[in-house]
């Protein structure tokens, strides 16, 4: 009996700023933006630039379109696509939008409906045609977003909060931990439970160990960092992502080469990767 599908596809895998230019090609220059696919199922993982292209392909196929998009957090390059993501302007589609780290006063409708206000943005939310509707949770609430699709959540350490995912679906693991800062020497629980086992761990990766001391309480983490991580949960198949905007292609390569000596098989993301957990 074949398995339902299970998919992950990267169209965003920057942070901080998008960086498109030729130093970028290769790995590519989008912030945040993860494409799951669970079955019939269509989940997304933060709205960053690299919402845009993926907004582009699925109005190609030229069908309706019911998507629920988890944000990690609603820093500017993790949202900043949601203007510019096609299928907001088909009256045929379904959107469904989520995010665990907000506080009860706010929500997440009102920060996108912020965000796309003066004198920020020339539009208001209510340009969008399609069905949209906004569902906040608190971080380390477990999710049933559709049958045989479990989420885990947990808060992460970021500034103005964060949240982890575990997508759990046809007994396979998804780990999604982006904008994310460790505490050297220890481990963090939140994370350690996510990641536990997974099939694939996708990681902020942000810094190396050298650069990360000049970089305290930003809220990334380092692609040795998440090798560690990776090493003490066991996980499967470890995804260095959410890149430094000042690493271009030519440093990802160092990274790539240097994070497959110390975890044989640790990928890192690109722009198109496919990934079957």
């Amino acid at each position: 009996m074949a398995h339902p599908e299970f998919a992950v596809r990267f169209w965003g895998v920057r942070g901080s700023i998008a960086c498109p230019g030729p130093d970028t090609v290769r790995y590519g220059g989008n912030t945040s933006c993860v494409e799951i696919r669970c079955g019939d199922r269509l989940l997304v993982f933060d709205g960053g630039s690299g919402l845009r292209p993926f907004g582009r392909y699925l109005a190609r196929q030229g069908k309706p379109v019911d998507i629920d998009l988890f944000y990690s957090h609603t820093h500017l390059d993790h949202v900043v696509g949601l203007p510019f993501f096609a299928p907001c302007y088909d009256a045929r589609s379904e959107l469904r939008l989520w995010a665990g780290h907000l506080k009860p006063e706010t929500g997440i409708e009102a920060v996108l409906c912020r965000m796309m206000s003066a004198p920020l943005f020339p539009v208001p939310v209510g340009i969008f045609k399609a069905k949209l509707s906004f569902h906040d949770f608190h971080a380390g609430d477990t999710l049933a977003p559709h049958p045989g699709i479990a989420l885990h959540t947990a808060p992460l350490n970021h500034p103005n909060g964060a949240t982890g995912y575990r997508i759990e679906y046809g007994g396979k693991v998804v780990a999604y931990i982006t904008d994310t800062e460790h505490r050297p020497g220890r481990r963090d629980r939140n994370v350690m439970r996510l990641v536990d086992h997974a099939d694939v761990m996708i990681y902020d990766a942000t810094y190396t160990d050298d650069e990360f001391p000049a970089h305290r309480d930003w809220g990334h983490s380092t692609w040795q960092e998440a090798v560690r991580i990776a090493n003490a949960a066991r996980a499967r198949r470890l995804v260095l992502f959410h890149h430094d905007p000042g690493h271009d292609d030519a440093a990802m390569d160092v990274i790539a080469a240097a994070a497959d000596d110390e975890r044989r098989g640790t990928i890192v993301a690109r722009e198109g990767l496919v990934l079957h957990p």
